[in-house]
C-alpha cells in the first residue's frame, strides 16, 4: 500500500476505524474489564488485500499495550493474525 492508513480509536462505537477511498473499515471490540474482546474486522471488498485489516488490528494491539489490556480474539481474522504473529502472544487473554 503506497499511502499509510490513518486508524483512529472510536471508543463511543467501540471500534478502531479508518476511511480509505471514502469507505469505512473497522475492527470492532467489546471492553470486558481489562480485556478487549475483538469481535469483528471488516474491510470492504474493493479494499481487501491491501493490509488495512492488519493496520486496524495493530492499532487495537497498540492501544491494548498502552492501556495494559489483554486481547481476546473472538474474530477469526484477529485469531489468525495472532497465530501468524507469535510476538503478540503476550497480549492474549
Amino acid at each position: 500500500m503506497s499511502n499509510p492508513v490513518l486508524v483512529t480509536h472510536n471508543p463511543a462505537q467501540q471500534r478502531f476505524e479508518a476511511t480509505v477511498e471514502g469507505l469505512l473499515c473497522v475492527a470492532d471490540y467489546r471492553l470486558a474489564g481489562s480485556v478487549l474482546q475483538m469481535t469483528h474486522t471488516e474491510v470492504p471488498p474493493a479494499l481487501q488485500g491491501r493490509g488495512i485489516a492488519a493496520e486496524l488490528v495493530e492499532a487495537a494491539f497498540d492501544h491494548a499495550m498502552t492501556e495494559n489490556l489483554k486481547i481476546e480474539p473472538l474474530c477469526s481474522y484477529v485469531r489468525v493474525y495472532m497465530e501468524r504473529h507469535p510476538e503478540t502472544a503476550f497480549l492474549r487473554a
